[in-house]
């Protein structure tokens, strides 16, 4: 099976749904130390999580709910936050009475094993999967494994420039990031580098075509619109239009040598769109250097790991 990966990632999986079906099989996985994922749907008056478990009910004790708690640098919110959601633990002890099958779970036990044998071995470029917990208006918090926090800057997001996290992303969403740079257990990641070059993006488009995109800014000089999330246009300016707007827009010209996407704006309207699935141009590895500027262009930017 499968460890270390976010909440949710490994619920459905077969070897988890086995050994959550009866007390023998859970039984077996505490032998055996596994990570199993479970829904957890409520968290008592005394901050213990409930998990629902097809033979009776687990329970995550306060304590054992995540990093921190016990010692009070983890605040009880984090607990209160995964009622209705997938939480991972390591079952420690089975209790039969009259009562029926109570199976005492540790999700911070999940997640120090995450630490020690995932989490610790990062290098700064590491391509990782991680899953949007909360957005904020300077970044995303992610899950990087096992319930473990991390964020993603939102100057980090995209080279396009948004005005929110939601602007990109939506919670719960699977997303891949790279690590940025790693200060003693805090891990600061960067997602921006996985979503294509200048030239990678603009291939994906040709002078005369009309496209969508979503206007970003409007400036003194121009009309900043988004193609891509790595790729972004200059229009005219144009009476009644506001960041945030959808466009359709005709292509006018791509000038690799001045990284320039120049358009003229066919419509404008409200933006009604959900977040648009993410294309990746990079989702696994590790990066050393990244360069989005294309050769012609004197005008560098470049992410060196």
């Amino acid at each position: 099976m499968m460890k270390y990966l976010p909440e949710g990632r490994m619920f459905n999986s077969p070897e988890n749904r086995f050994y959550l079906q009866n007390a023998e099989n859970m039984a077996e996985a505490m032998t055996r130390g596994l990570i199993l994922e479970g829904h957890a749907v409520m968290c008592t008056t005394e901050h213990d999580l409930v998990v629902e478990l097809p033979f009776g009910k687990g329970i995550i004790p306060r304590t054992e709910g995540a990093l921190g708690i016990a010692e009070g640098t983890t605040r009880d919110i984090a607990l209160l936050s995964r009622v209705n959601k997938t939480v991972c633990f390591k079952v420690i002890d089975i209790v039969t009475d009259e009562n029926g099958v109570t199976a005492v779970l540790s999700r911070r036990a999940a997640q120090e094993e995450c630490l020690e044998k995932y989490i610790s071995k990062l290098q700064c470029g590491d391509v990782i999967p991680a899953k949007i917990t909360h957005l904020e208006p300077f970044g995303a918090f992610v899950d990087i494994g096992c319930g473990i926090p991390s964020l993603i800057p939102i100057d980090a997001i995209s080279v396009s420039r948004i005005s929110h996290p939601n602007d990109r992303f939506f919670n719960g969403q699977d997303i891949y990031a790279a690590v940025k740079n790693i200060s003693g257990d805090r891990i600061c990641l960067t997602h921006k580098e996985l979503l294509g070059t200048w030239q990678q993006n603009a291939q994906l488009f040709s002078a005369g075509e009309t496209v969508g995109g979503v206007i970003r800014s409007v400036e003194d000089y121009g009309i900043f619109i988004e193609l891509a999330p790595n790729l972004a246009g200059l229009a005219e300016l144009k009476d009644g239009v506001a960041a945030g707007q959808a466009a359709s827009v005709y292509i006018k010209a791509l000038i690799p040598e001045k990284m320039k996407v120049k358009l003229i704006i066919v419509d404008v309207f409200e933006n009604l769109c959900f977040p648009s699935k993410i294309n990746y141009f990079i989702s696994s590895g590790r990066l050393e250097r990244w360069e989005y500027s294309t050769k012609e262009c004197s005008r560098k930017l470049v992410s060196v790991f």
